[in-house]
């Protein structure tokens, strides 16, 4: 068993093995199931081109035996930062198939995010490309190794300098692939908060496979998929919700975007007959926007959206603008996920998060003193289950914060259950504001200013006023034709707006800042860190 990584109790391991959840297959198996279905069929596309199951399946065999012959195998770590090419699938490929682990680097990721994944990793290995947008990936590769010793190996797709170039590895010879156990830890996702360095969150190959399994029954989708990473494919949720890799062990398609704006993306959905894809808010948004002047058929297309609060007002307006069928998804790299289905009603799509995608799913909201609150009352949402993690990897102190002696995970999010099972996310135990002597949830108002006609997107934040009170912020993005309006946007127009819909007087905005775009992390979520410093700036100038 891997240092570092808590396992499930075997009297969970034993039910979920029982259950049928945990099948015993690594995930290249199940890969390579795919292939002996399909042999010729396009596995994945990408701007370079397109490859077969067979092709890709050799690929990722050369490539793994090309890392055998450098030295690398069980349990190593290999810090993998390519952004969305078939490159990407056939290294991770690769890695499951012997047994090493890659760690999935963002590709926004620069020098201090890579040299804190191999330290906190101890990875012996970096993947990268050699350029991409501009920035070289090979000094970036220089600097962590002079400063990383323990990385041994730099492989580079592409112009490789002095390090291991890529292609060279998928063309070494075929060798036999050792075997490997389905119960050790095929990956490291990232934690996907905004707040410090992020946390490595140890997935096996049996949770992850039933990740993809679960959400794409609940999607309905199978072997005639075809799923579009558009954001950044090293995700949780473009990989494996089902993602990217659901489409492949499902025997589907994989249409890998290099971006997810829409002149990029729109032509991709006709072209490759797209069925589904995973949308923060943000971008949802966006391509709602742009179809208002750019026309697209996503009549058969399904969108999940998640990452971040996606209310009925956005939702709604997604869903009537794009023509495609919307499902809000409530998802964490640390395992839960809840979905609402294709035939619930729009209150249920467009008004909570849905329910959990297995019944082994356990769920508890609790209060401030972890006794359960009762349904419909809001609470800290608690989880554990057969793709819920146990333990951050190599990380004791954060583990004895973050789960509870039983086992269950804190995810730190405010919800509440609805009486027929859906959960509904309230927003984060830090996104609370406290304002005339009230607590005010910065999602709620996020929620309302987002239904003014010509707000695109919004975030809200607290900001100091005294020693202990805050004021309301709230950031906008205006939508293209809010130039034309009668009515400019301004905080007395945006406070009318929302004290119109029922918003409580103490919950009504102080401040109201329009910006060209929010700023976000590498996964997609608003970096409120990034707007309070903002408002700092503006406050000294």
């Amino acid at each position: 068993m891997l240092d570092g990584f808590v396992p499930w109790p075997p009297e969970y391991a034993d039910r979920y093995r029982r259950a049928g959840y945990w099948r015993g297959l690594s995930l290249r198996q199940l890969v390579a199931d795919s292939a002996a279905r399909h042999p010729d069929k396009v596995a994945a596309v990408d701007a370079t081109g397109r490859v077969t199951y067979a092709e890709l399946l050799d690929e990722a065999d050369r490539v793994a035996s090309g890392l055998l012959d450098l030295g690398i195998g069980r349990h190593d770590r290999v810090v993998v930062h390519l952004p969305n090419r078939i490159a990407f699938l056939s290294t991770v490929l690769a890695c499951f198939g012997i047994g090493a682990i890659p760690v999935m680097a963002l590709p926004g990721h620069r020098r201090d995010e890579i040299l804190h994944l191999v330290r906190s990793s101890g990875a012996v290995a970096y993947v990268g490309p050699d350029r991409l947008r501009g920035f070289d990936f090979r000094a970036l590769a220089r600097e962590v190794r002079r400063d990383a010793p323990g990385l041994r190996h730099v492989v580079i797709a592409g112009e490789a300098d002095e390090f291991t170039p890529l292609h060279e590895l998928a063309r070494s010879g075929v060798r036999e692939l050792p075997p490997v156990d389905s119960s050790e830890v095929a990956l490291l996702l990232l934690s996907g908060g905004t707040t410090g360095v992020p946390k490595l969150i140890p997935r096996t190959h049996d949770d992850y496979a039933y990740n993809i399994s679960a959400c794409a029954q609940v999607v309905q989708f199978d072997d005639s998929g075809v799923y579009l990473a558009a954001n950044p494919v090293p995700h949780n949720a473009a990989l494996g919700c089902p993602g990217a890799l659901g489409a492949l062990l499902l025997g589907g398609k994989a249409v890998l975007a290099a971006s997810p704006s829409p002149d990029q993306v729109f032509p991709l959905i006709e072209q490759e007959g797209v069925t589904l894809t995973t949308l923060v808010p943000a971008l949802a948004l966006l391509w709602a926007e742009a179809a208002r002047s750019t026309p697209v058929d996503m009549s058969g297309m399904t969108i999940q959206v998640g990452s971040s609060k996606f209310g009925p007002a956005a939702a709604e307006r997604v869903s009537e603008s794009l023509g495609c069928r919307i499902l809000n998804v409530y998802g964490i790299g640390e395992g839960l996920i809840t979905h609402t289905r294709l035939d619930d009603p729009p209150a249920v799509v467009f008004g909570t998060e849905g329910r959990p995608v297995s019944p082994d799913d356990e769920i508890r909201i609790v209060d401030t003193d972890d006794k359960d609150v009762v349904t419909g009352e809001t609470g800290e949402l608690l989880t554990r289950g057969p793709y819920t993690i146990r333990g951050y990897f190599a990380a004791p102190d954060h583990n004895r914060r973050s789960f509870t002696a039983d086992g269950f995970y804190r995810t730190g999010d405010l919800a509440r259950m609805t009486e027929d099972g859906n959960v509904v996310v309230e927003g984060r135990l830090k996104d609370i504001i406290h304002h005339l002597g009230e607590k005010v949830s910065a999602e709620e108002v996020e929620g309302h200013v987002l239904t003014h006609p010509l707000v695109l997107d919004t975030a809200v934040v607290g900001v100091p006023d005294g020693d202990l009170d805050e004021r309301v912020c709230v950031f906008v993005v205006l939508r293209g034709d809010a130039d034309t309006a009668a009515a400019p946007v301004s905080l007395r127009t945006i406070r009318e707006h929302i004290r119109e819909r029922g918003l409580a007087s103490y919950k009504l905005p102080d401040e109201v800042i329009v910006v060209p775009e929010l700023p976000r992390t590498p996964v997609g979520k608003i970096d409120k860190n990034a707007l309070k410093a903002t408002h700092r700036e503006r406050q000294t100038v």
